[in-house]
């Protein structure tokens, strides 16, 4: 067979012969990367079994294709009750951030309940793998392991074993020989997925395949292996600190609004009933520059602190320096405090954070965080049991959030007794008051906060 060179796109698995800065297919910018034209370059899968026939769909049988449960509670959260057989699943995360630790502690898990599993580790040997499991205690006679790298010896292995779940870590590592390219490539990830995929479907089999992520935080490989799989689970978290969230950003089988918190230890990772309580276990009350916002992380609401300090400066350009916050949203909501509200904030250092490693990208957290700012411009601190949600507009008004009774009712259950809200928010839970406020300017002269921000 004759093998040419082709620039092939991480993103959409277009091609192009030749080099060139803007991928022709899908339009993202130095995505095209060099590799050998072969097989998987064509798009070809080998089809593997017999050939299957259509029927009602009130015919269909569900069996035992009924999801099982991890015995991880919060991964069970988030994929709405457990693994669906046949399903094959995408993990995805930064480098060290606990995808392993994860999966071979649902492995041991499943293992504990009888049910047989395979882990593939196409990055670690076998005696690594071994001395973490010891360290977390999963050491299973239903566990199975296996370091391998080539696809057909892994599919022989799952002949031998016929396992209830199988984890590949990672997909990246996985190549086929039938396929010109290196592992890792865009031709290999997607040739070995696809197979797996059509594996997963015949035999009733629960795969998980772990993901490399780019810099920018996003599955790495092409964006079709996205869509093959049935789900999608991004794994987030600060490796400073012990915090660790799990999200469905992709779910055929339920809702992706669940969010699983976890808590990083020495043994392992542990589940977190309550991350509002821990979110605010170090906080200290009556600090300026403080704020605490009900943020709705899918489904479930956190109670997280907000902090920010301004400072003077000697610089020519202040900086704006962000941490866990959107920093386009900070820098909106500076602009509408000094157009809107008088503070004067342009010519000062800003510093923000979401404190506990967290990361705040929702509108709902913007009023909080202009309060925060205000509190610290004006060396006064918010009232301890006050929090505040909302959306602020470029005209300064505060706006309606999403799921904010819920939201309400969290705040509530943690003992704090007033909510700044927008005008349109709902009747609060008992034991709740609310300062209803239509403007920015509203919420930072009813906290008393104007005199000394003039």
């Amino acid at each position: 067979m004759k093998v040419k060179t082709v620039f092939r796109c991480r993103d959409c698995g277009g091609s192009a012969p030749r080099w060139v800065g803007r991928c022709p297919v899908c339009g993202e910018w130095n995505t095209l990367v060099e590799e050998l034209d072969g097989r998987a370059a064509s798009g070809a899968v080998t089809v593997v079994g017999p050939r299957s026939s259509p029927v009602p769909i009130s015919d269909v049988d569900e069996g035992d294709w009924s999801r099982f449960p991890t015995g991880v509670a919060e991964l069970d959260r988030v994929l709405d009750g457990g693994l669906v057989p046949g399903s094959v699943t995408l993990l995805g995360g930064e480098p060290g951030i606990g995808k392993s630790t994860l999966l071979l502690q649902v492995l041991a898990a499943l293992a504990g309940r009888g049910r047989r599993c395979l882990l593939v580790s196409g990055e670690e040997s076998t005696h690594q793998v071994r001395l973490r499991a010891a360290r977390l205690g999963a050491l299973r006679p239903k566990l199975w392991l296996l370091a391998e790298t080539v696809l057909a010896h892994v599919l022989a292995a799952v002949g031998d074993v016929t396992p209830d779940l199988l984890v590949v870590d990672s997909i990246q590592t996985m190549s086929d020989p039938e396929v010109d390219s290196a592992p890792g490539s865009v031709a290999q990830v997607r040739a070995c997925a696809a197979t797996l995929v059509q594996v997963a479907k015949q035999r009733g089999l629960a795969i998980v395949l772990v993901g490399h992520v780019t810099k920018e935080g996003t599955l790495a490989g092409p964006r079709v292996l996205e869509h093959v799989v049935d789900t999608v689970l991004s794994f987030e978290g600060d490796r400073h600190h012990g915090l660790r969230l799990l999200r469905a950003v992709k779910h055929r089988f339920g809702s992706t609004a669940e969010l699983g918190v976890f808590e990083m230890g020495d043994d392992g990772l542990h589940d977190v009933a309550d991350p509002s309580g821990l979110f605010l276990d170090d906080r200290r009350p009556g600090v300026p520059g403080s704020a605490v916002v009900p943020a709705a992380e899918g489904a479930r609401p956190l109670l997280v602190e907000v902090q920010a300090l301004v400072a003077s400066t000697s610089l020519a350009m202040p900086r704006r320096t962000v941490q866990g916050v959107d920093g386009a949203r900070l820098a909106l909501v500076l602009a509408v405090l000094e157009r809107r509200c008088h503070v004067k904030l342009a010519a000062l250092d800003v510093y923000a954070s979401a404190a506990g490693g967290v990361r705040l990208v929702e509108p709902g957290t913007d009023l909080a965080l202009a309060l925060a700012l205000a509190s610290s411009a004006s060396d006064r601190a918010l009232p301890p049991d006050v929090v505040a949600c909302g959306e602020i507009g470029l005209g300064g008004e505060v706006r309606q959030v999403s799921q904010l009774g819920r939201r309400l009712a969290e705040a509530a259950r943690l003992g704090f007794r007033r909510a700044v809200v927008p005008a349109s928010a709902p009747t609060p839970p008992d034991g709740l008051q609310l300062l209803r406020v239509g403007t920015l300017a509203e919420a930072v002269d009813g906290l008393n906060l104007t005199p000394l921000v003039q």
